[in-house]
């Protein structure tokens, strides 16, 4: 059975991931001609708007084999736009390659990127592409991720003629001898044989070495450097020996089952098509696949492997491995295939904007729902929003490049043609005391669902929690379960209409009927006793804060701390060094969406500005405060929740 490993390539948009995916594949004898971005013709950009605008819109996969090793590449958008497709690739990754530009340096999405990848322990490699271009400063970028991210990082090669195209990268030891000094660090600490050759003043030999630095890196406690230049072919056969010292997916097929759905997309003549990833077990056509928490099991009619615009088949699907499944209708991105899946998620995408969507052709409006519908299943952070009473329809956005891509879809899949309103941000309320909420629903008979609930705030960026505090008696389990599902629900609306964060309810009291309660009973009394205890308590209006980081010449200093005052920003004191400053600032979305072009007269257009999603701060209440579409009253929301889920 041969050695897989499943690997992401992350990076800031322009720091030419798909073009290292094109050269490795290339390098790798995977394709016979070599595409570019320019080209329009790359094999894993091969969306329409993606070869248009030259940017990745989706992540996209593709596969290479390198000393006998079967290399899974997933190629992922750098745009903050489509963060979301980073995030659900990250779940299945066995490790990251992180590629940095050499010439842009650091950037807000890197430092996003790299915290993921620490708190989810993706072993990572670092590729610094772009050694050729002018500005390009390799020790320097190096140094800085030193401070920044990992003192821990053994870099493997050297470089000449960096700036130029000339530009070329060489092994370390082959020019000294050794690694690095990071290398024998790491053997010493980590390999019994190595601390005796070091006791002995005798140099450590490579392979003890080598296997060190594996070891390390599987376990985060090293992450080696690579150089090089994609769009010249430097360094991509050194980048492909790199990629053997990371680990390799387990190959567990004798196992339970169990896998993860990270991507759903839909095929005209195949339907749904779920891409998994196994981590033990396997799955063959025609097979019944269990997915947790969902009573129906269906069976997979194809199992086929994705290769940028291409399928083929595989006809089963074993561990360690990506696939996609066809024939499952009911899946869903998150889904658990089996019963013993690893858990493995964090947020690095925020939809902080709001638009309503408009159909140029009114009699096309159910159309434009159904493929709305369509398009959150695969991107569930649109969190499309219907009301059929008032014919309104809203999605979730992170950025006005992901509206456009998303009228692109409609007009070119469905036929469909949308008009967006300009996007408003989308604010957060929490509780500002404790208090408690209360409801009795008793009447008119039969109905009985009494609720008493204990609200209190938490701290900023918590989310929120549920737990009950009434046994059996008190309120039926079953009925408790319908508490805590419609909780998440009725949480999307707060006092002044938007989503209530940051808080714990414990459910502290009510009771049940034995004649007069009806099953929906709890549903119905659930938003009203929390919209109870939500005037108890009072809410705090939140609003989305981003980080903004700026280079820009000395002389600007001036006029940029003026702007970020104007936007009712906070900045940390200014690092200037050859004449450049760098400044960061944490400054409010809703007056900074616009500033990257302000920006860029300022500077004229030789700043860099960078930008990332730093949490949710409390706001002037006039600034977010609305009169929502659906009333406030309880009971109309309590039924348009029992509408929502289909209950009524």
């Amino acid at each position: 059975m041969e050695d897989i490993i499943n690997i992401g390539i992350v990076a800031h948009a322009d720091a030419g991931k798909t073009t290292l995916t094109e050269r490795l594949l290339f390098e790798a004898g995977e394709l016979h001609t070599l595409g570019s971005v320019d080209s329009r013709n790359t094999q894993t950009d091969w969306l329409d708007i993606e070869r248009q605008r030259g940017i990745s819109v989706k992540a996209s996969s593709s596969r290479l084999f390198w000393k006998k090793c079967q290399i899974n590449l997933i190629d992922t958008p750098g745009h903050v736009d489509f963060a979301g497709e980073v995030q659900r690739s990250l779940s299945m990754l066995d490790a990251a390659i992180l590629v940095i530009s050499a010439a842009e340096g650091i950037q807000g999405q890197t430092e996003v990127l790299w915290e993921a990848l620490d708190k989810l322990d993706v072993p990572t490699l670092i590729f610094i592409n772009k050694i050729d271009r002018l500005g390009a400063e390799p020790k320097e970028l190096i140094n800085e991720l030193s401070m920044r991210f990992s003192h821990n990082l053994a870099v493997m090669e050297s470089w000449e003629d960096a700036q130029s195209r000339s530009c070329r990268v060489f092994y370390l030891e082959s020019k000294q001898g050794t690694l690095n000094e990071c290398l024998t660090e790491l053997a010493v600490e980590n390999d019994a044989k190595a601390q005796e050759y070091f006791l002995n003043d005798s140099p450590i030999p490579e392979d003890i070495l080598l296997r060190a630095l594996r070891e390390s890196i599987a376990v985060r406690r090293a992450f080696p450097v690579y150089l090089g230049a994609a769009a010249l072919s430097v360094g991509i056969r050194e980048l492909l020996d790199g990629i053997m010292l990371l680990p390799r997916a387990k190959r567990q097929s004798d196992s339970p089952l169990s896998g993860l759905v990270y991507k759903v997309e839909h095929d005209k003549s195949m339907g749904k098509a779920a891409h998994v990833r196994l981590f033990s077990g396997a799955i063959s056509n025609r097979e019944p696949v269990p997915v947790r928490g969902k009573e129906k099991v269906e069976k997979v009619t194809q199992i086929r492997r994705v290769l940028g615009q291409r399928t083929v088949d595989m006809g089963q699907l074993t561990a360690g491995d990506i696939g996609v499944l066809y024939g499952l209708s009911d899946i869903r991105i998150g889904d658990v295939i089996g019963e013993m899946a690893l858990s493995r998620e964090v947020a690095i995408a925020a939809p902080l904007l709001k638009s309503q969507v408009f159909s140029k052709k009114p009699e096309q409006l159910t159309d434009l729902v159904a493929a709305l519908r369509e398009l959150t299943e695969e991107d569930p952070l649109l969190d499309m929003e219907w009301e059929p009473e008032e014919r309104e329809l809203y999605i979730k956005i992170t950025g006005m490049i992901q509206l456009e891509v998303i009228g692109t879809f409609l007009r070119d899949r469905f036929g469909l043609e949308a008009e967006f309103a300009s996007p408003s941000v989308i604010y957060k309320e929490t509780p500002s005391k404790p208090g408690v909420g209360i409801e009795n629903y008793t009447w008119p008979k039969p109905c009985w669902a009494c609720i008493e609930f204990n609200i209190e705030p938490m701290e900023r960026g918590s989310g929120f929690e549920f737990q009950s505090a009434v046994g059996d008696r008190v309120i039926l389990s079953r009925y408790q379960a319908h508490i805590a599902q419609t909780l998440p629900e009725a949480l999307k609306q707060g006092l002044y209409g938007w989503e209530v964060t940051d808080l714990k309810i414990t459910l502290t009291g009510g009771s049940h009927h034995l004649i007069h309660t009806h099953p929906l009973d709890f549903f119905t009394a659930t938003p009203m006793a929390l919209m109870n205890g939500l005037e108890n308590t009072g809410s705090t209006l939140l609003e989305p804060m981003v980080t903004m980081r700026f280079m820009v010449q000395e002389q600007h200093a001036g006029s940029l701390i003026h702007d970020i005052v104007a936007m009712r920003g906070s900045f940390d004191s200014p690092v200037i060094h050859k004449d450049r400053l760098t400044m960061e600032a944490r400054v409010p979305v809703a007056t900074s969406m616009d500033y990257p072009v302000t920006f860029g007269s300022l500077t004229g257009g030789k700043g860099v500005i960078s930008s990332r999603f730093s949490g949710y701060e409390p706001c002037p209440l006039e600034l977010g405060k609305t009169t929502k579409r659906r009333g406030l009253d309880p009971r109309d929301r309590a039924k348009w929740i029992l509408h929502s889920r289909n209950a009524l």
